[in-house]
């Protein structure tokens, strides 16, 4: 006699940034899959709201975020007063909600709903994505049953946690990419030609930007893709005027056909961005956010550089004459190019999400 698995009602906290936000959306679909009924906590920002109208069919709600200042800093007298109200908040959530479990995706967002799911006896788990976490996981990890990892090298961190590794979550979309002709073609992008697709980040990066342009008037045989952030957009365009090889696009919201389309990629090193490149097996130089907490993207960088799955260079050594060199030997020689997407590949984790959705409903 076979008995039916309970629905559980599993509690995913996941805002902040698309680096928290979209694994957890990865985790969520997953639970939907299994017949769960996940709720994701995003914050009040409006990279959240964005993020959560891609995805009508996932049930959202926002939570408030508060940061935690240095401990001995006059702010945290105002912190700890909201936070004291982010404890309540959530704890009303947890108990109406009847939820059994609770996820934190990493980050400020994660650290109420986690102690409370704690005090109120239920599982509680955190993904970190990193290779170096966030001082908000570690403090985080301190109320987990146990703690997932995108990368084995951050277990180090979390000496006294019950670590797994399982790699970061990935959306259906990108498991689900167009092929690179089809995705050329829906971009309307040359089928015939190299293609290399820069990107910053959401908020772009003027240096990087800067220098490509001038690459690609040394490349003129490959095609750029430049994703340079709404707020360079317009200067871009204006530089790259009268450069053929060079199309500019201020923001894309369908990363994953942007991906596929490119032979190449340079691109920082978030771990999610990271993860989604090599589930589609991308060859890249990776040019680490040089402000971002303790350094993380150049380690996580690093990490992928040792496996010889990208050229790894820092923002201040980055120059023409480099990118020309990455493009050249990595790119426009497919022995190599092949050589970085075998490499890149092999870093990859597709099954990440399913492997958590499981771990974290079946008790």
């Amino acid at each position: 006699m076979t008995t039916e698995k309970k629905s559980r009602r599993i509690v995913i906290a996941c805002g902040g940034t698309g680096g928290h936000m979209f694994p957890g959306v990865a985790v969520a679909e997953r639970l939907c899959a299994l017949g769960h009924r996940p709720l994701l906590l995003i914050s009040r920002k409006e990279v959240d709201a964005e993020g959560a109208r891609k995805y009508g069919e996932l049930e959202f709600r926002t939570v408030q975020a508060i940061a935690k200042p240095r401990t001995f800093s006059l702010r945290m007298i105002s912190f700890l007063v909201k936070f004291a109200g982010s404890l309540l908040s959530c704890c009303k959530l947890l108990r109406q909600e009847r939820a059994d479990v609770v996820l934190g995706m990493g980050g400020f967002t994660s650290l109420a709903p986690v102690m409370v799911g704690r005090m109120l006896g239920l599982r509680t788990y955190m993904h970190d994505s990193n290779s170096i976490p966030g001082r908000a996981n570690r403090l985080t990890a301190r109320f987990c049953t146990a703690v997932l990892l995108g990368m084995e090298e951050a277990a180090k961190f979390f000496p006294k946690s019950d670590c797994r590794v399982t790699g970061t979550p990935v959306r259906k979309e990108v498991l689900q990419a167009p092929t690179q002709e089809e995705a050329r073609r829906m971009l309307g992008l040359p089928e015939d030609k190299t293609i290399l697709l820069v990107t910053g980040g959401s908020q772009g990066a003027q240096k990087l930007n800067t220098l490509m342009v001038e690459a690609a008037r040394a490349l003129p045989q490959v095609q750029f893709l430049i994703i340079a952030g709404k707020a360079d957009e317009q200067r871009v365009t204006a530089l790259s005027e009268g450069v053929g090889n060079v199309r500019v696009m201020g923001f894309c919201s369908d990363m994953s056909t942007a991906y596929a389309a490119a032979d190449g990629v340079v691109a920082r090193s978030g771990a999610s961005t990271l993860t989604e490149l090599s589930i589609l097996a991308k060859a890249c130089m990776l040019v680490p956010y040089p402000y971002a907490a303790d350094n993380h993207q150049y380690h996580n960088a690093r990490v992928f550089a040792d496996a010889g799955a990208a050229v790894l260079c820092e923002q201040d050594q980055l120059t023409v004459a480099g990118i020309v060199n990455f493009v050249e030997r990595h790119l426009l020689d497919k022995a190599a190019r092949q050589a970085m997407q075998d490499a890149m590949h092999r870093c990859s984790s597709p099954d990440a999400a399913q492997i958590i959705a499981q771990l974290i409903s079946e008790f």
